[in-house]
């Protein structure tokens, strides 16, 4: 049991961090049961590393473990502060629940986090190999930033060259990666180790902040929590929540009761190949890949194959967002309104005066912070997974929409969420550079096809793809089903109680109604549009991964207060709805039972946390070298080594060091960057770095590229037939060899 000594330590400073963010957390969520509590972690960790970036891009604070306790003791002391201007006891004013109910929610939430946690920790314990599919890519960006003493930090995968002799940024959103190394480099922890603490700490946040929100929201519902029954409806309901939107996937486990259909191979109808039940028939992958040429992933996906992607660190973030965009629904007021409390507060012969002053004084102060916070949580978003930060920004436009239209407040409320996502995503934008070409217009008419391109929208010819009407079926017929049972749950009422009845369940039942219709529509949206990117076949793959991905985070939290809502029907209702519910919830929640023992295996095995074991087995010498590089190198000095194909076992040097690569994933940086030839001209140098018997040349493309360092293994000797590692030697010398004698690195500056 010595594996828990590093989850355990690790959850103690994040333990640590939400009590100091609490005091500041509280005050944005006054509403909820217990306070934002189990906000204040995941919201901590963003202020510390936004202040570590801010402070990074402008040279004043560099990223070591001194700086992030320094700033973690200033935010304590101004948490003291705000304590001690409230004059009052952090627990006090509780709301809804007695102090000791409230202490008890606490306690359950904080062990709810502990226990997902600890359970993620001990599933990655079981193939924790930072291997396969862009482990490598993650794992690069987190060790680049790890070596890195400002910001912005360096492309692991494109070296210094004479038109960046100082080296290339990471031209790619890694906001969340700095905030994994942040957490590595404030614990202490071994990176490969870190790495899986990293993903599990996600899946934590995932299970706590979707079971705060559900939870808050249906307690909402009633004016005060009457009875302990209701305080026990409240806790199942909100783990509901928090079961569906982080194990849940979709109907496509149906094909557990057919003969299943080979992987990469257009799947047929199920009714067509209708089976007994045949579970080892099975592919898990196939759920994210059901409609041909493109992807729709979901949380549990991500955390069954452990890539740390942007959309796997955005997942508390958005969590974030949604409960903000909560907060700021309760607190909106139609113009209207507002305009007639307004006036009843001056006497009449003010009026005039009060009609045109309040478009620039009377503004209510409290949905402009919240707008602002929100703005700024967008920017976070645009820099941790870019897609996510313009989908929150749309998804509150048509918030301050619903109750504003086009009146001076919904004016106000957009510009203060415009200029605070700008401002806040200024530091990050500086240094990137947004690789979308265009808006691409699937299936064109022919008219549009000859023109060709109008403003940032392209027509083309053979970009025509349109999903079966079954097949988004199988992939949102339960969140859709789900919202056509509050659909029918409002109609109904609204007739037969003309909104006189638990005015506060209508209010919520319009805002779940509002997360279902835009979650249809990031669903609709790749249909008729994608982002251009340099995928010619999967044109509309990362569009509709990156808006299916939100609009099944966005429907999980809806889908769940549906099913508290089906519970206050009539009998008969009652039971017809939650029997379909049931059953199309059940296909949902079982794909986890499958996906994480096709990969993980059924458990039972020794405990490994270290992400890099696998090296042993593979590749024994340039885990040797690795770890001579990552324990005598500091900085980022240029190390050569062998470049290959993207998803291969290529630059493993590089993504286990952070250190820069003359040129790496090919794919990868011809997507960051624009252009095949970034990597495309460096490949042939690199051939002639191994293979030329010209001594001067290989200087001059040494000092071209800035190496420091080259590493002569077996995937080089592999890859490279003519290989003369000799004059390495000549140029500079033999620093290490490895035990086995099949690896080698030379200083050669």
């Amino acid at each position: 049991m010595n594996w828990l000594i590093y989850p355990l330590t690790w959850y103690l400073y994040l333990f640590v961090v939400g009590l100091i963010f609490f005091p500041y957390v509280r005050r944005l969520f006054p509403n909820f049961l217990d306070k934002g509590y189990i906000f204040s972690k995941t919201i901590g960790i963003i202020v510390l590393t936004y202040l570590a970036l801010l402070g990074g891009i402008l040279h004043i604070i560099p990223f070591s473990q001194i700086s992030l306790i320094l700033i973690l003791i200033a935010s304590a002391a101004g948490a003291y502060t705000i304590i001690q201007r409230e004059n009052q006891p952090l627990l006090n004013d509780t709301g809804r629940l007695e102090k000791a109910t409230f202490i008890s929610l606490i306690i359950f939430e904080e062990l709810l986090f502990l226990a997902a946690l600890i359970a993620l920790t001990y599933v990655r314990g079981q193939e924790p190999s930072i291997h396969g599919l862009e482990k490598f890519m993650d794992f690069g960006f987190i060790n680049s930033i790890l070596r890195s003493h400002f910001f912005p930090p360096l492309d692991m995968w494109l070296s210094a060259d004479p038109q960046a002799p100082n080296g290339y940024p990471i031209n790619y959103y890694y906001f969340g990666h700095l905030s994994g190394a942040l957490l590595i480099k404030l614990t202490n922890t071994p990176p490969a180790i870190g790495y899986n603490l990293i993903l599990a700490t996600i899946f934590a946040q995932g299970i706590a902040l979707s079971f705060g929100i559900v939870s808050t929201i249906i307690a909402n519902t009633k004016e005060k929590i009457l009875s302990i029954a209701h305080q026990g409806t409240v806790l199942i309901f909100g783990l509901l929540g928090a079961l569906i939107m982080n194990l849940g996937g979709n109907l496509h486990t149906i094909y557990l009761f057919t003969k299943g259909y080979p992987p990469e191979k257009t799947p047929l109808p199920f009714w067509q190949i209708w089976s007994t039940f045949s579970p080892e028939k099975y592919w898990y992958p196939n759920a994210t890949r059901f409609i041909p040429y493109t992807i729709h992933e979901f949380p549990s996906y991500s955390y069954v194959v452990a890539d740390l992607h942007g959309h796997v660190f955005d997942i508390p973030f958005v969590l974030i967002t949604i409960a903000l965009l909560y907060s700021l629904f309760q607190k909106l007021i139609h113009p209207v309104t507002y305009k007639t409390k307004l006036m009843t507060s001056f006497p009449s012969f003010l009026h005039p005066v009060v009609k045109w002053a309040r478009y620039f004084i009377f503004i209510p102060r409290n949905q402009i912070i919240i707008t602002a916070i929100i703005g700024a949580m967008c920017s976070i978003h645009y820099m941790t997974n870019a897609f996510d930060g313009l989908i929150y920004l749309l998804f509150t436009l048509i918030i301050l929409f619903l109750f504003y239209q086009f009146s001076y407040l919904f004016l106000i409320h957009t510009l203060t969420l415009i200029v605070s996502f700008g401002l806040v995503s200024l530091p990050f934008s500086l240094f990137f550079a947004p690789f979308a070409s265009g808006i691409g217009v699937n299936c064109s008419p022919k008219f549009l096809i000859d023109i060709g391109k109008i403003g940032p929208f392209l027509f083309e010819k053979s970009n025509c793809q349109l999903s079966a009407y079954w097949m988004l079926g199988v992939l949102w017929g339960f969140f859709w089903l789900m919202g056509l049972f509050l659909l029918g749950i409002v109609l109904y009422e609204i007739k037969t109680y003309k909104l006189k009845k638990l005015p506060e369940i209508y209010k919520t039942d319009i805002f779940m109604l509002v997360l279902f219709f835009f979650g249809t529509l990031l669903i609709i949206i790749p249909e008729f549009f994608y982002i251009k990117d340099i995928y010619p076949i999967h044109f509309r793959a990362n569009t509709m991964f990156k808006l299916g991905y939100q609009a099944f985070i966005i429907m999980s939290l809806a889908s769940a207060y549906v099913f508290y809502r089906l519970s206050l029907l009539p009998y008969i209702a009652r039971i017809l709805t939650k029997t379909v519910g049931i059953t199309t919830l059940v296909f949902v929640l079982i794909y986890s039972f499958y996906a994480f023992p096709a990969y993980y295996g059924k458990g039972g095995r020794p405990v490994q946390l270290d992400g890099s074991v696998w090296l042993n087995d593979q590749y024994p010498e340039d885990k040797e070298i690795i770890t001579y590089l990552n324990t005598h190198i500091t900085g980022s000095p240029v190390v050569l080594e062998a470049q290959g194909d993207s998803y291969t076992d290529y630059e493993r040097i590089s993504a286990y060091t952070g250190l820069p690569t003359v040129a790496g994933w090919w794919v990868h940086e011809w997507l960051w960057r624009g252009s095949s030839d970034v990597v495309g001209k460096r490949v042939a140098d690199i051939t002639n770095l191994y293979e030329s018997t010209d001594i001067n040349q290989t200087r001059s493309l040494i000092e071209k590229y800035h190496i420091k360092y080259v590493v002569v293994s077996q995937m080089e000797r592999a890859k490279y037939q003519n290989l003369n590692s000799t004059k390495f030697s000549l140029i500079g010398k033999l620093i290490f060899t490895s035990t086995n004698g099949f690896g080698a690195l030379y200083q050669v500056d």
